[in-house]
């Protein structure tokens, strides 16, 4: 333990002290790795904020310690613009040629100056082992969250799969400067934040508190989602007013600002599918307003995951859970409806967030009655999801240990990342748990790390002290 430490130590300094060289005061937001629109093995993208100054920005990189600098193509400058708030620059730079799953090095430099240099990590190939880290309802700008947050740095994972709920209250630009880039993308690791996302890509599932709020009159800065993320645009193409995408409530020149901020990513980066190691991820909109029986979306997932049938493994990630056993959020059971699909598609893993707390679901199969009864909200204006009543079966010889190979999807809410916690008296109340619910946990805030390793993968539900609160296992023949 004592050499761990050491090792820990040295690793802190080797990110900390060597490699980052914050010399300018213009960042607003330092930079930051994302898979970007077409994601591979091979390629990364590179994104940092600035404030509008006049300055010649650009990136240099290399790819062995001791190589030599290669310059860049030259940044891509967008602005980011609601009325209320200083407008920025966003540079994005893409990095192609890498190896996979190796870290490479990158300079950040003004008028010829450097100012920020780091590691990074490349996405990982298929043949290769690795880590990721799954969390949500994070960005609340609280004690646990920043805990969290330095226990997950600690694993030093190879990527971050957030599942949504990404800043709190409304997905505003003010909230991620103050509740997300200084937790997670902060100049150095300590007790108020961590060097993450300088380091790995983070990926992003939208929650409710990420896009639900619409009213651009009301909120012009609401939708940061759509400019700060930079993830794949290939999921169902729908317009405003559709089955997918409600409208915006905005004038004319709040509507004008937000479109130029988001660019081509509103509203398609919602829903999106990417390939990471051997494994296929899917990422959807669970918000309410998505009608998730209509036939035309439920086709683009069954056949995204039908495409993918030469991957490992096949995990899902939306925020809203389907099985849920905590009081909070129970009658959200909407996308219980594409159960099936998950199943015809092979799903072995499902991550949610939503509810505040960790929870395990056994093996399961599920098949609805029908499309379910519609929950509105309490001035009947909002739909706020469906009870959908239906049959399970559940794999409870299934235990992870002796027994590896679940017959049947299992479904992880992690939701204990940051915000209060929903339901602590369940913890030890079992009598109020689902019969689905193989493992509660609401009492401690968490993570889930995954450890892939060709055909094997571990799965830990870790504390903000390292404590293991899960661990399970499963292996494909």
């Amino acid at each position: 333990m004592k050499n761990f430490k050491i090792l820990f130590l040295a690793f802190l300094f080797i990110i900390n002290g060597n490699l980052f060289a914050q010399k300018d005061d213009s960042f607003i937001v330092r930079p930051y790795l994302q898979i970007g629109p077409n994601p591979n093995s091979q390629s990364i993208e590179i994104l940092w904020q600035t404030a509008q100054v006049d300055a010649q920005w650009s990136l240099e990189y290399k790819t062995a310690e001791n190589g030599t600098w290669t310059k860049a193509n030259p940044p891509l400058m967008s602005e980011i613009k609601a009325k209320g708030i200083n407008p920025r620059y966003l540079f994005t730079v893409t990095l192609n040629n890498l190896q996979p799953g190796q870290e490479f090095f990158y300079k950040v430099m003004r008028n010829g100056s450097d100012q920020f240099a780091s590691k990074g990590k490349t996405l990982k190939a298929a043949d290769q082992a690795y880590k990721f880290i799954a969390f949500g309802d994070i960005g609340a700008n609280t004690r646990e969250q920043k805990d969290i947050a330095m226990q997950a740095f600690k694993t030093n994972p190879d990527f971050v799969a957030v599942t949504g709920d990404i800043v709190y209250n409304r997905g505003l630009i003010t909230e991620y400067d103050s509740k997300f880039w200084p937790i997670y993308n902060a100049e150095k690791a300590d007790t108020n934040g961590v060097p993450m996302m300088s380091y790995i890509p983070f990926v992003a599932a939208p929650g409710n508190h990420d896009i639900e709020t619409r009213n651009l009159d009301s909120y012009p800065e609401a939708l940061a989602y759509y400019m700060f993320w930079s993830q794949p645009l290939n999921g169902p193409q729908k317009p405003e007013g559709s089955v997918l995408v409600p409208h915006l409530i905005a004038n004319d020149e709040n509507r004008a600002s937000f479109l130029k901020s988001a660019g081509s990513k509103y509203p398609a980066m919602a829903n999106f599918s990417f390939d990471y190691g051997n494994a296929h991820w899917t990422i959807l909109d669970s918000n309410p307003y998505v009608d998730w029986t209509n036939k035309e979306i439920l086709d683009w997932v069954e056949k995204d995951l039908a495409a993918a049938k030469n991957a490992t493994w096949h995990f899902v990630m939306f925020h809203h859970p389907g099985f849920n056993s905590s009081r909070a959020h129970y009658e959200q059971q909407h996308m219980r409806l594409l159960s099936p699909i998950f199943e015809k598609g092979g799903v072995d893993v499902v991550f949610n967030g939503h509810v505040h707390n960790y929870q395990r679901s056994f093996p399961l199969t599920f098949k609805p009655d029908d499309n379910g009864d519609i929950v509105a909200s309490e001035d009947l204006k909002r739909v706020r999801g469906r009870i959908v009543s239906g049959k399970w079966t559940l794999d409870k010889k299934f235990d992870g240990k002796k027994i590896k190979s679940p017959q049947g999807v299992i479904y992880i809410v992690s939701g204990a990342g940051g915000n209060d916690l929903y339901n602590v008296d369940q913890t030890t109340d079992t009598d109020n748990w689902m019969k689905f619910t193989s493992k509660f946990v609401s009492d401690v805030h968490s993570f889930t790390l995954a450890e892939v390793n060709g055909k094997t993968l571990e799965i830990k539900q870790i504390t903000a002290t390292g404590k293991v609160l899960d661990k399970f296992v499963i292996e494909k023949k």
